[in-house]
């Protein structure tokens, strides 16, 4: 009979040492995550020093050595603060929702939000885009109050609306702020006049002598919280000029609906155009020179937003520069309102425009 040896069991290796050297932490396997107490152990620190160090902390004092040190370990360990436990135990986070816009938004306003985005990181602020689409007014601002924001800047006021800015505060958000035309009660509103817009622009063809002047209205959905506005400024701007009378012409942003539009140009008589923004000012004026149309001398076009393209088209394009308030001095408004929470809605008007001639007008 064959008698087959007993397997000996695999050597149980030895716990740590009290005093076991730096790269035996963490403890445990070798993908375990480091925690805390681990950086704690490496640093020579507890783990409330830890905590405040790497939470920015200043009620605490924690001299500079101190600090190099536990960031020296956490960084040495890869530990990375557990953001969620963070906000469990603050009862809101660190996290600055921006939910994405319902429509498309151009160069300029994506400039805008990039340089306020870096700008609230300055303040140690985390930004997270939320994309929102198809949710509005209180189902939205639940599924943004799940993340504990402790500030949200929502770029739609009326979806929005008070029930959604009530939500918000009660799951702990300290700042609730409305970028765009309109205001939400109960929220900070960063308004954004879009009628400023229109009124430059119909200023500006008053001024070079035009006197029947057209309005582009995008026919694109969601975009008439912008269109309408800018066609109220410049009715507005020519109500008490004599003799002046505004069009409205609706323009889907294809080459087939701007052909459709100039193809009955001449009967309507018109010498100036406020094309609604610089791309569909570019759409326009191809239309209008393929039917043989000029510009400025039968009709004058203006933009807005004053793009790079402005200055490319031929001839340039006068346009609306739209002056918006820095990143920085947004984020500093931001992280006041947080600090301080409790006081009445504020609203900051925003948006400045002005005219830059060019060839075209």
């Amino acid at each position: 009979m064959v008698q087959i040896p007993k397997q000996q069991p695999a050597p149980v290796p030895a716990p740590d040492a009290p005093n076991s050297p730096p790269d035996s932490v963490p403890q445990g396997t070798p993908h375990s995550v480091p925690t805390s107490a681990d950086v704690a152990r490496l640093a020579g620190v507890s783990r409330a020093t830890v905590s405040y160090v790497l939470n920015n902390t200043s009620a605490v004092r924690i001299s500079e050595p101190t600090r190099r040190r536990v960031h020296a370990a956490a960084k040495e360990l890869g530990y990375v603060p557990h953001a969620a436990a963070r906000s469990l135990r603050a009862g809101h986070s660190r996290m600055v929702l921006m939910p994405t816009p319902q429509i498309a938004v151009g160069p300029l306003f994506s400039e805008f939000i990039n340089e306020l985005q870096w700008a609230l990181s300055r303040f140690d602020y985390t930004v997270v885009q939320y994309g929102s689409l198809g949710l509005t007014g209180e189902e939205a601002a639940r599924a943004w109050a799940e993340l504990r924001p402790v500030a949200v800047l929502a770029p739609d006021a009326i979806a929005l609306g008070a029930r959604g800015v009530a939500v918000l505060k009660r799951s702990g958000a300290k700042a609730v702020f409305t970028l765009g035309p309109q205001r939400a009660d109960g929220a900070h509103a960063l308004l954004m006049d879009q009628r400023l817009v229109g009124r430059a622009a119909a200023a500006h063809l008053l001024a070079q002598g035009r006197r029947r002047i057209g309005v582009i209205v995008p026919e694109e959905p969601g975009l008439e919280a912008f269109s309408q506005p800018r066609l109220d400024g410049v009715r507005t701007a020519v109500r008490t000029v004599e003799g002046c009378s505004v069009a409205e012409l609706p323009l889907a942003y294809t080459e087939d609906s701007a052909a459709r539009l100039v193809d009955g140009w001449r009967s309507l008589g018109l010498d100036g155009v406020f094309a609604y923004n610089d791309e569909y000012a570019m759409l326009l004026m191809r239309a209008l020179q393929d039917e043989g149309i000029t510009v400025p001398d039968d009709i004058a076009v203006v933009g807005a937003d004053d793009l790079m393209l402005a200055r490319l088209l031929r001839p340039r394009l006068s346009s609306v520069r739209i002056e918006l308030p820095s990143g920085r001095s947004l984020a500093e408004l931001v992280d006041r309102v947080v600090r301080e929470p409790g006081g009445r809605a504020e609203v900051h008007d925003v948006l400045g425009a002005s005219v830059v001639h060019r060839e075209s007008s």
